[in-house]
């Protein structure tokens, strides 16, 4: 295996690790989105 084959399938493999990662930072987020959703905190009730 020459340096450029190595260098490009190193490069590949560590491009499709991180688009893989991010991609389960993305499911994982839209998981806790869906158990824990949003809720605006009602300021108007008076209490200071």
């Amino acid at each position: 295996m020459s340096n450029l084959t190595f260098g490009l399938t190193l490069m590949v493999f560590g491009m499709g690790g991180t688009v893989l990662a991010l991609a389960l930072f993305s499911m994982l987020m839209t998981v806790l989105k869906k158990l824990f959703p949003f809720e605006k905190e009602d300021t108007k009730k008076g209490n200071t």
